[in-house]
């Protein structure tokens, strides 16, 4: 038993949770060290279990809107959570990614689901539904710029304006086209790249990008 995973099953529901250890029972390789509802001692237990995976439903990842489960990975900062979900919902999923949960399943999720989950993400691999996948791609894609944005305007002192010119000029589009691009007059364009070179540094749209790239990889 020694090598068997550890899972703790935390669920609002009793028939849930009797009904996951009679399936991950059945596998040599699953040890259930506790289960439990939602309760004010449930975090100590949990604790105490010394769990490598806990398996949690909506009813407890509701629980102080996820700060619970912060909380819980704070404690435990090796343990892996997989949360059996009710719906395909992008703002939840997101939620419970930032709140440490590395498997993510739908309630339509068969018993092998679950028992694949538990050992992909004791294997430090996630997952998820491809669509919430996507998603998830997305909002990362959306973070790191606008961690650009930021580091642009505390550090080069651009301005949002000035900020939406930097991947034109990285497109290698003449003042113009750029003006026709943003709605802009062309002497409105010339004005801000004139701005743009003064606040960078930079004697040329090449300089430009050139300091861009260096504050970016700076982050």
């Amino acid at each position: 038993m020694g090598s068997s995973i550890r899972v703790y099953l935390l669920a609002g529901s009793r028939l849930l949770r009797e009904a996951l250890t009679r399936i991950l029972s059945k596998r040599p390789e699953m040890l259930v060290v506790g289960d439990g509802a939602p309760s004010p001692e449930i975090m100590q237990h949990i604790i105490q279990s010394q769990c490598e995976v806990l398996v949690v439903d909506p009813v407890a990842t509701a629980l102080a809107n996820l700060k619970f489960l912060s909380d819980l990975r704070q404690r435990l900062p090796d343990m892996k959570v997989v949360m059996i979900e009710m719906e395909e919902n992008e703002a939840t999923f997101l939620k419970a990614v930032r709140a440490g949960v590395s498997g993510y399943l739908l309630k339509d999720a068969s018993a092998m689901d679950v028992l694949s989950a538990i050992r992909a993400v004791l294997q430090g691999e996630a997952v998820c539904p491809p669509r919430l996948c996507l998603t998830l791609c997305k909002t990362v894609k959306q973070e790191a710029r606008a961690s650009v944005n930021l580091t642009l305007t505390v550090n080069l002192g651009l301005t949002r304006r000035e900020q939406e010119l930097i991947p034109l000029i990285g497109e290698g589009l003449t003042n113009k086209e750029i003006a026709f691009r943003l709605n802009l007059s062309e002497q409105t364009v010339k004005n801000h790249v004139h701005r743009i070179l003064r606040k960078v540094g930079a004697s040329d749209r090449m300089g430009v990008l050139e300091k861009v790239q260096v504050q970016s990889l700076s982050l």
